[in-house]
């Protein structure tokens, strides 16, 4: 059966107002790429302009990095991205850490016309890149999850609008990061942001706890929190005053302690707050009130899905996993509980042992797209793990959707298990990568893609940077891979022991690093290790802390 898809379920519906400024900013960067085309540019007076709106200058041509506010995209988006992998690159996109899709091989003089074309689905690249406030991420299973405490995406849109093009943020003293969250676990890495959100109701309306001047990077820092009951109608008087308290005080002198993590470690937690509570007091707080009236004006640009399962629909998908042990396997993994009995979140893992993490063609972002219109009412969400998620799936037509992935390559059954690697492009493309760290992740992938051997071990994470600014986060991963440059050679270093959830920690480093083929056997003998000598139900961090770093650091090296 075919679900009628609504544009807007999920995110929040453009208006015209919208779209104008859309035009206007893409009028305006039209000129500034015809001057550097020209000459009239040079690079150096180029790049701020090109960061603001999205384009990279990496090793072997530009690279354009398109904004999925909050990870929500329609399927007349998808076709869109799509379409311009077809026409403008080499026929895919990669999906990033922070729910954006990157384009690794686009032409400048293309880019206004790409941004064109992006206009008219709604979509652009302003703030993915630069010294300001970047796309802000949220849940994946945000307004669908059984155990969702609350919707955060209404306020993720509201950031979003009060961050784009700030006035007074737009050249911060570097890069800023902001998520949000509203289930009762840390489903986006709070307290690894700059900002770190999650959202709880109350009987007087929605409160937050914030986290701040946490990061990955060159100096990984977990967050502390700053408030723990931030009220709503404060959300964004909170936010304007860490940013300003950040922004008059953070570093310019020194890019690489530059970020919110330093100035809050230097001065320290309680005189950082009292800065940002002196900042308030000065404020004029009725001017930044986040009224229930304007709240519930965003919250209406949002459609609702329309959640009508026939009784037997639970009872299908019951009969469906027995008659099929290998879409069982597939459910067990790949899904999630939904707030709605009929219904469940399926999550499409873009890690099929071997393949490029995050990697997708411009035939499956066509094909993933028809399949949202018929099974998630148009909607498709990404995640900052680097998969897709439909959000809500009725439970007698996920078989279905199943074979249509199936069809597409998209049915691995990896979800949180070991071959689901999160991966930077690294020296493949980025040139401030030391080592290359999508090979490593596709040998890794097929080394453990056996779907037994994957049940066996069960949850296991592997994070992987081309280099130590961390764009893959290999300091979370239960085990994480570094690359690093030996002497003129590529090689990997190895971290055990991060959780980027509730528990918050940074994975620490075995010893020296390792040539990219002893780098995937070192890790197989952790594996091995782990699985040889767990008690039952022990999880592989939990083990790490009952023997020890030095117990696996043995094991890793033994044959080296």
């Amino acid at each position: 059966m075919t679900q009628p898809a609504s544009r807007s379920v999920g995110h929040y519906q453009y208006e015209e107002r919208d779209r104008a400024f859309l035009q206007e900013r893409i009028n305006e960067f039209e000129g500034q790429v015809r001057r550097r085309l020209s000459g009239e540019l040079s690079e150096e007076e180029f790049k701020p302009l090109r960061l603001m709106n999205g384009v990279y200058l990496q090793l072997h041509a530009y690279m354009l990095r398109v904004a999925i506010p909050y990870g929500v995209l329609d399927s007349r988006q998808l076709h869109r991205l799509a379409d311009i992998a077809a026409k403008y690159d080499r026929n895919y996109g990669h999906f990033t850490t922070r729910q954006n899709i990157q384009f690794n091989w686009i032409a400048l003089k293309d880019v206004p016309t790409i941004l064109r074309e992006l206009a008219e689905v709604d979509m652009h690249a302003i703030q993915t890149s630069g010294n300001c406030i970047r796309n802000v991420t949220s849940d994946e299973f945000a307004g669908a999850a059984k155990d969702e405490l609350m919707d955060p995406r209404i306020h993720a849109e509201i950031v979003r609008q009060w961050s784009t093009l700030h006035p007074e943020f737009t050249f911060l003293p570097r890069k800023f990061k902001i998520a949000i969250s509203g289930s009762p676990e840390d489903r986006v890495a709070a307290r690894f942001h700059d900002i770190g959100l999650l959202a709880r109701p109350s009987e007087n309306g929605p409160l937050f706890r914030l986290f701040v001047g946490g990061g990955l990077g060159r100096t990984p820092v977990v967050g502390q929190e700053l408030f723990d009951s931030v009220k709503e109608e404060d959300l964004i008087a909170t936010l304007e005053a860490v940013l300003r308290v950040y922004n008059a005080f953070g570093r310019r002198d020194n890019l690489y302690k530059a970020r919110i993590k330093i100035l809050v470690q230097t001065i320290g937690l309680e005189a950082f707050r009292k800065a940002v509570e002196d900042e308030l007091a000065r404020m004029d707080r009725a001017a930044y009130r986040l009224t229930p009236e304007h709240v519930a004006q965003i919250r209406a640009r949002f459609a609702l899905p329309d959640l009508k399962a026939p009784v037997e629909a639970v009872d299908v998908l019951e009969q469906h996993k027995k008659a099929d042990p290998a879409f069982a396997r597939w459910v067990a993994s790949n899904t999630h509980p939904h707030q709605d009995e009929g219904h469940i979140c399926a999550v499409i893992s873009l890690k099929t042992p071997g393949a490029i993490p995050g990697d997708v063609t411009a035939e499956q972002m066509h094909g993933l797209a028809d399949l949202a219109e018929r099974h998630s009412f148009g909607e498709v969400r990404v995640t900052h793990l680097q998969n897709l998620v439909f959000g809500h799936v009725r439970k007698d037509q996920l078989y279905e959707l199943w074979q249509g992935l199936k069809a597409l390559g998209l049915a691995a059954p990896n979800v949180g298990l070991i071959s689901d690697i999160v991966s930077c492009p690294g020296l493949d493309y980025c040139n401030l990568a030391n080592a290359r760290s999508l090979p490593l992740a596709q040998k890794l992938g097929a080394r453990f893609g056996d779907a037994a051997l994957q049940a066996e071990i069960g949850a296991l994470s592997i994070h992987m940077s081309g280099c130590i600014n961390a764009c893959g986060h290999h300091h979370v991963g239960n085990i994480g891979l570094l690359g690093v440059d030996k002497r003129g050679a590529e090689t990997y270093q190895i971290l055990l022991g991060g959780d980027a959830g509730e528990n918050a920690a940074i994975g620490g480093i075995l010893g020296p690093s390792f040539a990219e083929d002893e780098a995937v056997d070192a890790v197989a003998r952790i594996v091995e290790f782990y699985l040889g000598q767990r008690q039952k139900g022990e999880t592989f961090s939990a083990m790490l802390k009952r023997c020890g770093l030095k117990a696996f650091k043995e094991v890793a090296y033994e044959t080296v």
